[in-house]
């Protein structure tokens, strides 16, 4: 997969995309770097090389696990943190495209599980950034590592502790240089979820981006959406999570899971010259938010007779 028509004018000569492919992959095999944090980790943290998604928004993360760089003269913002052993490659892939790792100034997420936000300690250590989280995720990233009322606990490994993290509010923008990125609460596949909402502009042309966080259903055993002690408004969240979802203005999709939307046949279209440009499309939000509401569905109708 070719990158060089993504990456900025001044690192085009120095990056081709093979180059960027072998540093990833020693990046993310050098000695000392962290053991695989479960099964399917290898897969998700194979090499991607990053590249541009549309104006100041580049992909830096691997191959199965989103992580997204915007970039201003002021300081950078990095959402997601990809697996613990995701961080050489995620460092790697911002430095590639000219732009340092020690210049982000803000590190936000999707939701705290270590798939996602795995490498946030690390990445804020090397870079000296802000981290900043919905409430329920700023109590898991500081205090506990994994939350009670995840579904998923008891299944998953805690994320490592970050000294500090700023609280946020729903609907609140943040800033760095020209960057306005506004967190929105989007709880169900943990009671803290978040998706960011920004623009980005190529020429005089600016676009709505929307990262979706996870919006699948998932759970340890024996937890229960329809009736869970532990996070008893989990349907009710989802359903806001969708709802937001369906009226977002939205035209570039990214997801915490790119598969989730479909990044790489995409970003195939794009390499290809189909235009209009496969990564812009209106309608995906929308229909995210349908296949989820389908899979909650599903979900709900399979606890029915199952205490």
């Amino acid at each position: 997969m070719s990158t060089r028509k993504h990456l900025p004018t001044r690192t085009r000569v120095l990056v081709p995309a093979a180059f960027l492919l072998v540093l990833a992959a020693l990046a993310a095999g050098q000695n000392g770097a962290p053991k695989s944090s479960c099964s399917e980790c290898p897969v998700w943290n194979r090499p991607q090389p990053p590249f541009r998604v549309y104006g100041n928004t580049f992909y830096v993360g691997p191959h199965g696990l989103t992580s997204l760089l915007l970039t201003s003269k002021a300081g950078h913002v990095l959402i997601d943190g990809a697996l613990p052993e995701s961080v050489p490659q995620v460092v790697a892939n911002i430095r590639s495209l000219g732009f340092r790792i020690e210049d982000v100034k803000l590190i936000v997420n999707s939701h705290v599980h270590f798939d996602h936000g795995g490498g946030i300690a690390e990445l804020q250590r090397l870079s000296g950034a802000e981290v900043a989280a919905s409430p329920w995720s700023a109590e898991v990233l500081t205090k506990t590592g994994v939350g009670k009322g995840d579904p998923q606990f008891g299944s998953i490994p805690p994320v490592a502790l970050v000294p500090r993290a700023k609280t946020l509010r729903d609907g609140q923008t943040l800033r760095v240089g020209d960057i306005e990125l506004t967190a929105h609460f989007t709880p169900g596949h943990t009671p803290g979820g978040t998706s960011w909402t920004w623009k980005s502009c190529e020429g005089g042309r600016c676009l709505n981006l929307v990262y979706s966080d996870s919006m699948t259903p998932v759970s340890a055993e024996g937890f229960r959406f329809t009736d869970s002690r532990e996070y008893p408004t989990a349907v009710q969240d989802f359903e806001k999570s969708f709802a937001f979802l369906r009226s977002a203005p939205c035209d570039i999709l990214l997801t915490s899971h790119p598969d989730a939307s479909g990044l790489w046949q995409r970003l195939e279209g794009r390499e290809r010259g189909v235009r209009p440009d496969p990564l812009v499309s209106p309608d995906a939000c929308k229909e995210l938010a349908g296949r989820a509401s389908e899979q909650l569905r599903l979900r709900l109708e399979s606890e029915k007779g199952h205490p």
